[in-house]
């Protein structure tokens, strides 16, 4: 009868079994080598030959980049200095880039106006900032609305009243939107609000400014188009077309999709023509062709011409990725808006538009990074682009016949950016939570 009663009773624990530390290969930099790098044999072999590839390159690379000359005057100095040091192999001579690192960010622009395309890019920066990150008070979008006629003021100069006089062209759009669609409708007033502006722009925004300045003449120093280059010019031209292309190719996007049948055929006809030909022809229609086919009177600036077709191209792009964004919604959001009593542009800027935008954000930042790696292709229309401003430094006898050091630089420069808006694009789809789970 005692052992069946001691049998019943069950155990019960008096006191906690202390803490104890993972064995060492379940923890920490081993077991993640172990898993990753060690977890079979072909594994092994694969992480050994790379570490033997690594070294072998960093072996060869890190001598001549770390061992650089960076204080001499031509690449025949940066010679005589490293056979001085009894330096038996080849190392870079970083010097040229201490020498003319102002021609490859700024171009031929005037070295004592510097501090306008700086006070430009800070403007810029403070105008994006309320756009990209929603956290940051409504308030600066002031800001962003007086930017890009701010921007264009410091950076060419001359009267401040034609931006003023070419802002005042976007009021007139703005007010024909907000109060002209009780008179003119949905379609009418959008249509009002881009034909109106335009032949203001045309006719009367010229004579509007130079009326303002003969009264009141406020401006600084003109610069031409001519003295831009380096990274300062790949900035605006891919800044241009890419604040410009994305509402552009929403619009393409929205024709395609169209039901009415003139503005789908035209959509389809531009987006098709566009991506048909490669950028290099269109720059070269812009650069030549362009002139033949307006007034005899009117003439572009070759920069402005290589924007506008930089934007329509990237455009186009643009609408194909949205249109893939539209597609990919199922059909009860349009019912859903529908039974909303949402009308075609409500239901698009509200429900329709958000979703497609996220599901199109890789596409576009994509599209984004390839269009502002583009613009080196602007060098073959005589505009010098960093590509362009390297050629330039190569062909001054000081320094003929260094190439590496200034790709690397300018390959360096262009990483920079491409890799802040990737990162931009990654951290904004986490905080959308695109993609599935």
């Amino acid at each position: 009868m005692s052992d069946t009663h001691a049998q019943s009773v069950q155990f019960v624990r008096g006191t906690m079994i202390p803490e104890q530390d993972p064995p060492i290969t379940e923890k920490g930099a081993l077991k993640w080598m172990r898993e990753n790098l060690f977890s079979s044999w072909l594994n092994a072999i694969l992480t050994v030959l790379s570490l033997y590839v690594i070294y072998w390159v960093l072996a060869h690379i890190l001598p001549w980049t770390v061992g650089g000359i960076w204080d001499a005057e031509s690449l025949s100095q940066c010679r005589d200095i490293r056979d001085a040091s009894g330096i038996d192999y080849n190392v870079a001579c970083w010097a040229v880039i201490t020498d003319r690192w102002h021609q490859l960010l700024f171009g031929f622009y005037p070295s004592e106006l510097y501090w306008r395309p700086i006070l430009a890019l800070i403007i810029f920066g403070a105008a994006i900032a309320p756009i990209l990150f929603e956290t940051l008070p409504r308030k600066m979008l002031i800001v962003s609305i007086a930017a890009p006629f701010l921007a264009y003021w410091l950076l060419w100069g001359g009267s401040v009243w034609g931006p003023i006089a070419v802002a005042f062209g976007f009021g007139i759009g703005w007010a024909i939107v907000t109060y002209g669609e009780s008179l003119l409708g949905a379609l009418g007033a959008i249509i009002g609000a881009i034909v109106v502006p335009v032949l203001y722009w045309l006719f009367l925004a010229g004579p509007v400014g130079a009326a303002l300045q003969a009264t009141l003449p406020i401006g600084i120093a003109q610069i031409g188009s001519n003295q831009f280059g380096g990274f300062m010019l790949a900035i605006i031209i891919g800044v241009s077309a890419i604040v410009l292309s994305l509402p552009l190719g929403i619009l393409l996007a929205l024709g395609r999709q169209s039901d009415l049948f003139i503005i789908n055929k035209c959509s389809v006809i531009f987006i098709e023509v566009i991506r048909g030909v490669p950028l290099i022809v269109w720059l070269f229609t812009a650069s030549l062709l362009l002139n033949y086919f307006l007034p005899p009177e009117v003439s572009f600036d070759l920069m402005l011409r290589v924007i506008i077709m930089v934007t329509l191209f990237a455009s186009a792009y643009i609408a194909e990725v949205v249109r893939g964004g539209l597609a990919a919604l199922p059909r009860g959001q349009y019912e859903g808006a529908d039974s909303l009593g949402l009308d075609y542009w409500q239901a698009m800027r509200l429900i329709i538009l958000p979703q497609a935008l996220k599901i199109s954000i890789p596409g576009i930042v994509s599209t984004f990074i390839g269009l502002f790696k583009d613009t080196t292709l602007v060098v073959f229309i005589g505009l010098l682009d960093p590509i362009g401003l390297s050629q330039a430094i190569r062909a001054d006898s000081a320094w003929n016949g260094i190439y590496w050091e200034l790709f690397i630089f300018i390959g360096l420069c262009f990483f920079i950016f491409c890799f802040s808006m990737s990162q931009y694009s990654q951290w904004l789809e986490r905080k959308l939570n695109t993609g599935h789970r």
